[in-house]
Order: C-alpha cells, then sequence, then structure tokens
C-alpha cells in the first residue's frame, strides 16, 4: 500500500481499529441489505459474457469483426455504441475485449470504447446496467420508467 501514497502505520492503525468497527455492525443487517437479485444478475452477465465469448467468437466471426476496420475511432464508437444499446455498456465492452489486442493501437482503442460505451449507456434505459436498477427500484415504488419515455427525455 506504500506505492500508493499511504505510509504503513496508517494502515496497520486503521487494521487494529476494524475489529471494534466488525463486532458494533450485526453481519445479519448487512446480508438484509444486500440486493440480492442485483448481484445474481451480475454474476449472471458475467457468465453468459463467457459463454458468448467462447461459442460465437470464432476465427471466422474475428475474421468478420476485422473487416468492420475497428482501428477507425468513429467505426469503433458506431459499433460500440450500438452494442452497448443491445446488451448494455458493459457486457458491449466484455464482447469486445477479445478483438481489442489485435488493432493497431489498443490503448487507443480502449479509451475510444470507454468513452462510447459511457455515453452510449445514458441513450436508452437498456444501455447501461445503472439505468436498469434506478428503472427497478423506481417501479418498486411506484414510478414507471419505459424505454419510450426514457428515450424521448434523453433526446430533449
Amino acid at each position: 500500500m506504500e506505492g500508493l501514497g499511504q505510509r504503513r502505520g496508517l494502515n496497520s492503525a486503521s487494521a487494529k481499529k476494524s475489529p471494534r468497527w466488525t463486532r458494533r455492525v450485526n453481519p445479519g443487517k448487512i446480508y438484509r441489505e444486500i440486493d440480492w437479485p442485483l448481484l445474481v444478475m451480475f454474476g449472471d452477465l458475467f457468465v453468459v459474457i463467457a459463454g458468448f465469448e467462447k461459442a460465437v467468437v470464432t476465427p471466422e466471426t474475428a475474421d468478420s469483426i476485422g473487416r468492420l476496420h475497428l482501428e477507425n475511432a468513429l467505426t469503433l464508437a458506431g459499433v460500440t455504441a450500438v452494442l452497448s444499446n443491445l446488451v448494455s455498456n458493459g457486457p458491449a465492452v466484455l464482447v469486445l475485449k477479445p478483438f481489442v489486442p489485435n488493432l493497431s493501437d489498443p490503448q487507443h482503442a480502449w479509451l475510444v470504447i470507454a468513452m462510447a460505451s459511457t455515453l452510449a449507456g445514458n441513450f436508452t434505459v437498456v444501455g447501461s446496467v445503472a439505468n436498469l436498477i434506478v428503472a427497478y427500484r423506481a417501479a418498486s415504488r411506484g414510478v414507471a420508467i419505459s424505454f419510450w419515455a426514457y428515450f424521448r427525455w434523453v433526446r430533449h
């Protein structure tokens, strides 16, 4: 931790206080506060994306993706934006991950993907898992956020 700009003494002092803090908080209370369906959804999301990568990303698919000219920043941003609004921005980044190392400038490609997926994630309600969480929580409180209502609101 010293490499992160913190002194070792502060870390050990914090560690000494930690047991007192954990004794004051009932673990059952913390477990009740966890949004288990959301946690399971995130876990499932990674499993589905890994399965997709193994089943769909074949050499033939890689060749087809290569013909999209992802070295071009506008093309990569467009593909990322469309994909982000089809499967959400986090999974879109994971789907693009196998193709980035083969691009001429992977660092630049990651910056383009980060920018495009972040902006595209706000374009539709399904563009970001965070949007879905808000819509789900709003619905549980009687507020409906439909796809088209969100889309119209973002455009204004």
